[in-house]
């Protein structure tokens, strides 16, 4: 699952990388608009289309960090073996959800291919290269779902049921305060050594 989490964190950057760009971007035209009278054409449909490919690639490092908002009021009240039942058949729904999307949108994407789509706008962007990004997104969401799916079912098989907690179930107020404490631990540490 290293190489796994390696690429789902490459896909964060890259998501994230856009997603600022896209900021800076309408930041840029704002100004421009309130001191220039001029704008950059297009920036908004630019915008949109970042934030919809920065949010696909950045699904698969959410999920293997256990990031995904959950409601939990009832959850910790469960014993701990119901609480995985209910871990795995979230993920399964949510894995199965852009498994429908990513087919789905593969049909769009072909046709905008077959059709030679623009947009609508002054760019006349060709709508198959944010389309076919915004697949790749959703597609290595599936693929990184289902290997952590299959990590989990191995690792339960084992009989290692705080393994597949670690693995699927949603973080605990003790987790997030450990990683706060080690966050901390990390930043006093580098600035000691500045």
């Amino acid at each position: 699952m290293i190489g796994v989490r390696r690429f789902a964190q490459w896909g964060l950057w890259f998501g994230g990388a856009l997603v600022l760009l896209a900021a800076v971007l309408i930041g840029v035209d704002v100004l421009m608009r309130k001191f220039l009278a001029r704008s950059i054409g297009g920036a908004d449909e630019l915008a949109g289309y970042a934030l919809a490919i920065g949010t696909a690639w950045g699904l698969g490092a959410t999920l293997l960090d256990r990031a995904h908002i959950r409601i939990d009021s009832l959850y910790m009240l469960f014993p701990q073996k119901l609480r995985l039942v209910l871990d795995a058949v979230a993920i399964v729904l949510l894995v199965g959800f852009f498994a429908l999307t990513t087919w789905h949108g593969l049909g769009v994407v072909s046709q905008s291919w077959t059709s030679d789509s623009r947009s609508q706008s002054a760019l006349e962007t060709p709508t198959i290269i944010p389309q076919a990004l915004w697949i790749a997104g959703l597609a290595a969401f599936v693929v990184i779902g289902a290997l952590l799916l299959l990590q989990a079912l191995r690792t339960a098989l084992s009989g290692d049921l705080r393994g597949v907690a670690t693995l699927i179930s949603t973080r605990s107020a003790e987790e997030e305060v450990e990683d706060e404490i080690r966050d901390l631990k990390d930043r006093q540490m580098r600035e000691g050594k500045n």
